[in-house]
C-alpha cells in the first residue's frame, strides 16, 4: 500500500488465495482485508475502483478461480464540515470499533439543521479526530439514538465494519437494553409486558400514541417489559426493557398504563412533581451486546446522573 499524502488516493495490491475458488469477490475481499466491510468494498466496486487482474470489476458478485490479483484505489476519508467542539464525555467503554457514551439529558445525538452544534457528534469529533470514518466520510456512526432529554448509554461506531455489525443486531433484536425510569404512583402489577402499537397521534403529530393497527396502517408492533425496582409513596422506580425501538417508546406504553414518566412534559402530568427537574426521569441504563472485534458478549452500565440520583435519596430518605 502507497500513502503518500493523507488527501490523496491510496492504492492497494493483494493476491488472493486459491481457497477463494467459487467465492463472491466482495466476500472475500472483505476476508482479506478485515479493516474494511463488505458494503466498503461493494461501494468501491460500483465506483470502478477495483480491478482483477488488470480489468475493472463492476459486480461485487463475481465469482471468482482462485489466485486472482486485485488492485484497489481507495480514495480519501472526506471531511464532513462538521464542528469537532470541547463538549466533555463520558466515555463508559472504547475499543478500536466502538464507544460506548454516557449521553447527559439535554444534548442532541446528531447535527441538524437547527441544532448544528453542541450535539454528542460534535464532541466525539472533538475527543477522536482520527476516526477511520463511516461511508468515506471522517464522522462517527450513531448506531442508535436517545431523546434529547434521555441520558445514558449510547454506542457509536468508529468505522463501517462496527456500524454494520452493531446494526445488524439492533435488527435482529438480541442487544439487551435496560431503562429506569421514575413513574407516578404505585405501579400495578408489579412487572408486566406492555404490548401495543404505536403510531402517530392523529390529533397532534409530533407526538406519538398507543393506536389500535385498525385505525391506522402507520402503527407499529411494540412490546415494553417492565418490572419494579423500588416502590415509595406515590411513586415507582421501575426497569424497562424494550422488546422494540419504536420513538418515544417507554414514555408512551407506561403513560397508556396510567404510570407516566416524572416530568414528562409530553406524555405526563402537567403538574411537575419536582419543580426543579428540567428533564424526564428516564435514564438508559445497562446495553449488553456483541462487540465487533472478537464476537464477546459484553455489559455496560452507567448509574443515575447526580439529578436522578438526588430524587431517588430524598424518596428513600422519606420513606
Amino acid at each position: 500500500m502507497t500513502n503518500d499524502d493523507s488527501l490523496s488516493d491510496q492504492s492497494i495490491e493483494l493476491k488472493l488465495d486459491d481457497v477463494v475458488r467459487g467465492d463472491r469477490l466482495d466476500h472475500a475481499l472483505a476476508a482479506a482485508m478485515p479493516d474494511f466491510s463488505r458494503m466498503q468494498w461493494q461501494r468501491l466496486i460500483m465506483d470502478k475502483r477495483v480491478m482483477v487482474n488488470g480489468r475493472i470489476v463492476t459486480k461485487a458478485s463475481l465469482r471468482l478461480n482462485g489466485g486472482e490479483r486485485v488492485t484497489a484505489v481507495i480514495p480519501p476519508i472526506v471531511e464532513t464540515g462538521l464542528i469537532a467542539e470541547n463538549i466533555p464525555l463520558d466515555i463508559c467503554y472504547e475499543d478500536r470499533d466502538l464507544l460506548v457514551v454516557n449521553k447527559p439529558a439535554g444534548m442532541i445525538t446528531h447535527p441538524s439543521q437547527t441544532n448544528e452544534q453542541g450535539t454528542l457528534v460534535n464532541a466525539v469529533l472533538y475527543h477522536y479526530p482520527n476516526l477511520e470514518g463511516i461511508g468515506g466520510e471522517r464522522r462517527p456512526g450513531i448506531v442508535h439514538r436517545l431523546d434529547k432529554h434521555t441520558s445514558g448509554l449510547i454506542i457509536i461506531a468508529r468505522n463501517d465494519r462496527a456500524l454494520w455489525f452493531m446494526q445488524d443486531q439492533f435488527k435482529k433484536r438480541t442487544i439487551q437494553k435496560k431503562y429506569l425510569a421514575l413513574v407516578e404512583g404505585q405501579i400495578q402489577p408489579p412487572a408486566a409486558l406492555i404490548d401495543a402499537p404505536i403510531g402517530r397521534d392523529p390529533n397532534n403529530r409530533k407526538k406519538m400514541a398507543v393506536i389500535p393497527p385498525n385505525v391506522s396502517a402507520m402503527a407499529r408492533s411494540a412490546r415494553t417489559r417492565y418490572e419494579t425496582v423500588t416502590r415509595y409513596d406515590h411513586f415507582t422506580l421501575v426497569a424497562c426493557a424494550p422488546l422494540t425501538g419504536r420513538t418515544h417508546q417507554i414514555r408512551v406504553h407506561l403513560a397508556y398504563v396510567g404510570y407516566p414518566i416524572v416530568c414528562d412534559h409530553i406524555y405526563g402530568r402537567r403538574k411537575k412533581s419536582f419543580a426543579d427537574l428540567r428533564r424526564h426521569f428516564l435514564h438508559a441504563a445497562e446495553l449488553t451486546f456483541r462487540r465487533p472485534s472478537d464476537n464477546t458478549e459484553i455489559t455496560v452500565t452507567a448509574p443515575l446522573p447526580p439529578e436522578l440520583q438526588t430524587i431517588i435519596d430524598s424518596l428513600t430518605a422519606a420513606s
